[in-house]
């Protein structure tokens, strides 16, 4: 049985994903007060489309969904944040997890 070499995939595919990322990410938040469900499945959808063409999904977006339940979160509505011990504490309602992210003081002198 011969195994097949992962042939990389093209920069271009990969710069449109990254855009229909993005895209995904607006439409989830726009629909979020009329269809929370739509917008957990655009979470959804965004990560199988990172997944499959290889690309991080930008740090900034990655703060709008749970880790654990990949809901789409909306602060004060559907999750708690807070700060502490040098820590952003994101508290999902849904699934009663929590997620800590280190945070930095940036001082700008």
């Amino acid at each position: 049985m011969a195994f097949r070499k992962h042939r990389p995939k093209p920069s271009k595919e990969r710069t449109i994903a990254l855009e229909r990322i993005d895209k995904l990410f607006e439409q989830a938040d726009s629909s979020f007060n009329d269809d929370p469900e739509l917008s957990d499945r655009y979470v959804e959808l965004a990560r199988k489309i990172a997944m499959k063409f290889k690309v991080r999904i930008r740090s900034e977006l990655k703060r709008r969904f749970c880790k654990h339940c990949y809901s789409y979160l909306k602060q004060g509505v559907n999750c708690r944040v807070r700060l502490h011990d040098k820590k952003l504490v994101y508290y999902c309602f849904g699934c009663k997890n929590y997620m800590r992210l280190p945070y930095r003081k940036s001082f700008n002198k």
